[in-house]
């Protein structure tokens, strides 16, 4: 009975720490497996942190690229309902080359607002829109020209803002090809 004894208790002990290495053995390997799952998340995470960072950084330069768009928005769409005039009136067998605006300032004397019988200086801007456009020489364009700086001056947005339309043409070629060139600028009242 003591040599069962003596031999079973060893036996029984390193029994019970061969379960117990093997047991921490799987432990130990699932917690790896975890801790590789893990470490490749945080590896994602890290990365859609900086791809969001990125993306704060670029919300806060187009939140002041609008800011500077909402500034000067009304410059702009000032000259939206011209630009429709322009276009619904333009003649086919024209092309469009060239689509410019030209701001001066000049100094106007204006009555006080307080007392009508002084004068004060101010700054008003003169505006002009210059059109360029081309013809076939072998196409009478003169007339539909004539008749598209008629429709301007006729227009009923265009004729309240419009000083004068002068037209000019001259000769030239546009690429390989000889074109009759046509210069239309469109001055308008300056506000006051």
């Amino acid at each position: 009975m003591a040599i069962v004894v003596a031999i079973a208790v060893p036996v029984i002990v390193a029994s019970m720490m061969l379960s117990c290495y093997l047991r921490n053995a799987i432990i130990i390997s699932v917690k790896q497996d975890a801790i590789a799952s893990y470490q490749s998340k945080v590896d994602k995470l890290s990365q859609a942190v900086k791809v969001r960072k990125s993306l704060a950084e670029e919300t806060n330069l187009y939140a002041d690229c609008l800011s500077e768009v909402k500034s000067s928005i009304i410059r702009h769409t000032q000259w939206s309902p011209v630009l429709t005039t322009v276009v619904e009136n333009l003649p086919d067998s024209v092309v469009l080359t060239k689509l410019e605006v030209i701001q001066q300032h000049a100094k106007r004397k204006v009555p006080k607002k307080d007392d009508p019988k002084k004068t004060v200086d101010i700054t008003v801007p003169l505006r002009t829109l210059k059109i360029s456009m081309a013809a076939d020489p072998r196409l009478n364009s003169d007339e539909a020209v004539r008749d598209f700086r008629n429709h301007l001056l006729n227009s009923s947005f265009l004729q309240q803002k419009l000083t004068s339309i002068n037209v000019s043409q001259t000769s030239g070629s546009l690429g390989d090809q000889e074109v009759v060139s046509y210069e239309i600028d469109c001055v308008f009242k300056p506000p006051l």
